[in-house]
């Protein structure tokens, strides 16, 4: 078989909003097959078999059959490359630790051309996912060699530099369960959870909650300790010291064995333990002075070290740390033990995905001097039985949470409450914490802004925790989402007129309203850009402004198939048309059903408590109805529609025209409403028309806004925006 042409990427667009192919962010890649084609999988001889046997998984894949295999069968029957590439880079994604499960791809008017989505939580992950799923679907179809272990550990370090942190990415994960929508703020974990001024913020596991203070008293050590003590919390008894000499002199004060810190480390750098030979104290000031600003010395606390997180003042999870040790087998270097007897447990590794560090001898001092200490290198070759301690600490890792005890539990609540840090880790050595500490002689050694919760998510030992839901609950009571009233107009006609309006009677209702439409960004009355803003970046700016709790936002088709809505859901959706095809040719939609399937995005994101509000006037928009999660308001110049009788007539409302003024029907009820003849004559003839006002009217009153509101809103409304 002769070799085939490239598959040409001809456009990648990142939809970072819901879409008309799903709620979430996609990649959406335009294709062209070119001489493929004419070869579907089927046809191409071996591709089937070369392509299971370089990703085995695909079994999994159910594809458009709907069980295990499906996608095989697929490919057995015979299947276009465009299919064939979307699952490529979805098992690419799934292999390198970012589980996906959406794709789609469908052909366009254009011969051999085809659109092809996939899930995309990070733009920058995904589109290294495409470049290796290109690169590995080519090799396949030409039977050329392909490192696909390589094309994973690529992705995955894109993954690790460009997502979330395991941490962040847990929170975020509960704060979704809970419907709470979120907005990263920059490249890193800062992230933002709801919108406007009902949302808050973290940054890993620290929110806009934790005080400043309180992590400088955190990072200050010693004067932690101090707090603590004070207020009874066991503590072990230490000072600050300037010199070696004089870190010995207060370990003999306080009693051998003790241990040597940084006074303002983190991650356990630095700390040596059990020390009782003055060599050892010299050597362990020098490491502990190397990482910290000073240095403490303190009494050694017998026992093993645990990690107790504490959210909002309650234990959330607690695990247990273990010495890490080799044994002698008379032949091999302690080097070479570490890495047959510990660094070989599949859950350690070097990046954050793993709950256990590989040890790296010579990154670690504190290693290094605790092998000195019983007489040994890495070179060395221990005798055969001998056991030798490789590491005291940096293995808490086994979940311990059910075993607290309640007083234990009371002391470090105490402790997290005393610093003043509302997400703490809490470090304490006991022997036993099922037991209170005045009974093992333990005690609590450091109290620890911005704790990891990564040994809480995936322990080494025992169950996870759901720490992420609890930080979640502790930012929001549980009948909060963190979101404010948003209302998005769709449509090609009348888009900006709606938007003013409906924003101008928020405002009236006592709403701070940010408003972004073609007319510009504005925030309350005053506009702050006068440049078009009906467009993504304008609407998600307003999202993150904290001084407004409500938003309007014109879109149109072209912005939702360029950039999907910049909202994840809202409490009223209005479509008003769906005209405007023409201006569509560069998206391949040619007719009203492909317009539907696009417009319908406005729909598909009402809120269960919200609504939608449909032009009665075109058939298809009443078809659009039966989309709607939330209550539909039909709106139309003429009340006699069959569509508004039809749907009063079930108790639905409704808005239409009579004698000049607006009619808001409930069932049979009807309410007189606003003057729309008096405002269309202040707009000016060629301005709008009746039904873009009766729109506006319906979307105000689906917020709940009143009809006498309403009618005195509309009666104040200036159209002209130098008047404004």
């Amino acid at each position: 078989m002769s070799k085939k042409n490239d598959i040409r990427l001809l456009r990648i667009n990142y939809l970072r909003g819901p879409n008309m192919w799903t709620y979430r962010p996609v990649l959406e890649v335009w294709l062209d097959l070119g001489e493929l084609e004419d070869f579907p999988s089927h046809l191409l001889p071996g591709f089937n078999d070369r392509l299971t046997t370089a990703l085995p998984a695909l079994i999994e894949h159910h594809c458009g059959v709907g069980e295990r295999g499906g996608f095989i069968e697929r490919l057995r029957d015979g299947t276009w490359m465009g299919h064939v590439l979307e699952h490529i880079v979805i098992e690419l994604l799934n292999l390198a630790g970012m589980p996906t499960g959406f794709g789609q791809t469908r052909s366009t008017s254009q011969r051999g051309v085809y659109r092809m989505v996939f899930r995309a939580r990070d733009e920058q992950v995904a589109r290294a996912a495409l470049a290796e799923g290109h690169a590995l679907i080519m090799a396949t179809i030409n039977d050329e060699a392909f490192d696909v272990p390589a094309a994973v550990a690529r992705v995955r370090d894109k993954l690790d530099d460009c997502y979330l942190g395991p941490s962040t990415a847990a929170i975020v994960a509960a704060a979704t369960d809970r419907r709470i929508p979120h907005i990263r703020l920059n490249d890193g974990n800062l992230v933002q959870l709801g919108h406007g001024q009902r949302q808050r913020r973290i940054w890993t596991a620290e929110t806009d909650m934790t005080s400043a203070i309180a992590e400088g008293i955190a990072s200050d050590k010693d004067l932690t300790k101090t707090l603590l003590k004070a207020v009874g919390v066991p503590v072990p008894e230490g000072q600050e010291v300037k010199s070696a000499a004089e870190a010995w002199e207060v370990a003999q004060d306080i009693g051998l064995p003790v241990v040597i810190k940084p006074s303002d480390g983190n991650h356990g750098r630095g700390v040596t333990l059990d020390i009782a030979t003055q060599a050892d104290c010299e050597a362990a000031f020098k490491l502990a002075d190397a990482e910290g600003s000073s240095v403490l010395v303190e009494s050694y606390i017998r026992g093993n070290e645990h990690r107790v997180l504490v959210v909002g003042g309650q234990v959330v999870a607690a695990a247990r740390g273990e010495a890490a040790w080799v044994h002698g087998d008379g032949s091999q270097t302690i080097a070479q033990l570490v890495d047959s007897q510990i660094n070989t447990d599949p859950r350690r590794g070097l990046t954050e995905d793993f709950p256990l560090n590989r040890i790296v001898l010579g990154e670690d001092p504190v290693v290094l001097l605790d092998l000195q200490r019983q007489g040994f290198t890495p070179e060395s070759v221990p005798p055969a039985g001998k056991s030798v301690l490789i590491q005291r600490n940096g293995n808490v890792a086994i979940d311990c949470t059910a075993e607290v005890h309640p007083e234990v539990a009371h002391a470090v609540s105490l402790a997290a409450r005393t610093v003043g840090l509302d997400i703490a880790g809490v470090d304490l050595v006991t022997e036993d914490i099922a037991k209170p500490l005045a009974a093992t002689g333990g005690a609590i050694v450091e109290v620890n802004a911005g704790p990891g919760l990564l040994m809480h998510l995936k322990p080494a030992g025992g169950a996870p925790q759901p720490v992420g839901q609890a930080i979640i609950d502790h930012l929001f009571a549980a009948d909060e989402t963190g979101r404010i009233p948003i209302v998005g107009v769709a449509g090609s006609k009348g888009g900006r007129q709606i938007a003013r309006l409906v924003a101008w009677l928020l405002h009236l209702n006592g709403r701070h309203v940010g408003l972004a439409c073609r007319d510009g960004l504005f925030l309350g009355t005053r506009r702050v850009e006068k440049r078009d803003s009906a467009c993504w970046d304008a609407a998600h700016r307003l999202l993150m402004n904290r001084g407004v709790n409500a938003v309007v936002v014109e879109n149109d088709a072209a912005m939702i198939l360029r950039d999907g809505l910049a909202y994840d859901r809202c409490q009223v959706g209005v479509v008003t048309d769906l005209d405007g095809i023409e201006a569509l040719a560069e998206f391949d939609v040619q007719d009203v059903d492909q317009l539907y399937k696009v417009l319908r995005t406005q729909v598909d994101v009402v809120l269960s408590d919200g609504a939608s509000v449909l032009h009665a006037a075109h058939p298809r928009l009443v078809d659009m109805a039966e989309l709607s999660d939330g209550e539909v308001v039909f709106y139309a110049e003429d009340g006699s529609l069959e569509a508004i009788r039809h749907h009063r007539e079930r108790g639905g409302r409704a808005v239409f025209l009579r004698g000049g003024a607006a009619v808001l029907a409930h069932g049979p009820a009807e309410t007189p409403g606003a003057n729309i003849d008096a405002l269309l004559r202040r707009f000016g003839a060629d301005a709008t028309d009746a039904a873009t006002l009766l729109a506006a009217v319906a979307a105000a009153w689906a917020k709940g806004i009143s009809p006498e509101l309403i009618a005195a809103g509309l009666d104040t409304f200036v159209p002209d925006l130098h008047l404004a």
